[in-house]
């Protein structure tokens, strides 16, 4: 029996591939449809069943025994409910991929052979671990000192300034964030803003994301620092999978003069499932996803 103690999500072309952790033999599986999606392009979950069962048939046939080394697991669908699927380790989508007819194959080998070495992958492994670390216990709630504390923890030994405020002005698709040596009073100014409410939790938010303390990892660590401020006064968290990845960019950056809309989509996401491992994995799937392909340019140092 494969026991089963967390899920991901992963994005290739904004497209969804589910995965789950086997803590009997320590590795993930991934979702055989989500992959053939993936490949084939196609978002019709019924088209891509009916080409798997093709596919699967083509395979037998041939005497590969790739179809002999899938699981059936049970993956959380787009309505919210768990249906058994087909499943593959890491070496099983490896080998997928190399049998399937497409031009996407050799660039999806690439983007997941390589995923999990980045910054971002080793970084978002930290970030599942924060779930069922002592630390999350012990952040300061809606201080500096525990934003530090998260950015710390996700970036320790990735980057040199993991958990340091930083000393370099940033700037964001021509937007340039608060001056760097203006950043203590900035800080100091955020932190003694009021949480007591959902807006005043929403514009401490904003706030933060305007100061961008870090030289990266940002949005990140303030997106779980929003979560627990809002999990201890308000009993409530966001389900960021119902939030847009443009969506939410476009209303971050139109926050600066307006938070009316990232507010609105905040607020449609929230949920009581505040001690929830799915929805908090869930969550680190999401807020890594909105942060590809997002640069920051660095400045002088101040």
């Amino acid at each position: 029996m494969i026991l089963i103690s967390k899920i991901s999500i992963r994005f290739f072309d904004d497209k969804e591939v589910r995965a789950v952790w086997d803590d009997e033999r320590s590795k993930w599986w991934f979702s055989a449809l989500d992959i053939i999606g993936v490949l084939r392009d196609e978002d019709n979950y019924a088209k891509n069943r009916n080409y798997w069962k093709y596919l699967k048939a083509k395979l037998i046939k041939e005497n590969n025994e790739l179809v002999s080394v899938t699981n059936q697991l049970k993956l959380t669908a787009s309505d919210g409910k768990k249906y058994r699927t087909d499943t593959f380790d890491y070496d099983g989508v490896i080998e997928l991929a190399k049998n399937f007819p497409s031009k996407q194959a050799n660039r999806f080998i690439e983007w997941f052979t390589y995923s999990d070495e980045t910054i971002d992958g080793k970084s978002k492994s930290k970030a599942y671990a924060l779930f069922d670390s002592s630390l999350l216990n012990t952040i300061e709630i809606g201080t500096v000192k525990g934003l530090k504390q998260i950015h710390g923890y996700l970036f320790g030994g990735l980057y040199d300034f993991a958990g340091q405020i930083r000393t370099l002005n940033v700037a964001k698709s021509g937007f340039q964030f608060a001056l760097a040596r203006f950043l203590p009073e900035t800080l100091k100014k955020i932190e003694e803003m009021p949480a007591s409410t959902f807006d005043e939790i929403a514009d401490k938010y904003v706030e933060m994301n305007v100061a961008h303390p870090f030289m990266e990892g940002n949005g990140r660590s303030a997106r779980i620092w929003l979560d627990l401020i809002l999990k201890r006064n308000l009993k409530l968290c966001v389900d960021w999978s119902k939030i847009d990845k443009k969506a939410y960019l476009d209303a971050m950056k139109k926050s600066v003069s307006d938070s009316s809309q990232i507010k609105v989509l905040l607020q449609n996401a929230l949920t009581d499932k505040i001690n929830d491992r799915e929805m908090f994995m869930k969550g680190v799937d999401y807020s890594y996803y909105y942060e590809q392909e997002n640069e920051i340019t660095e400045g002088k140092s101040e």
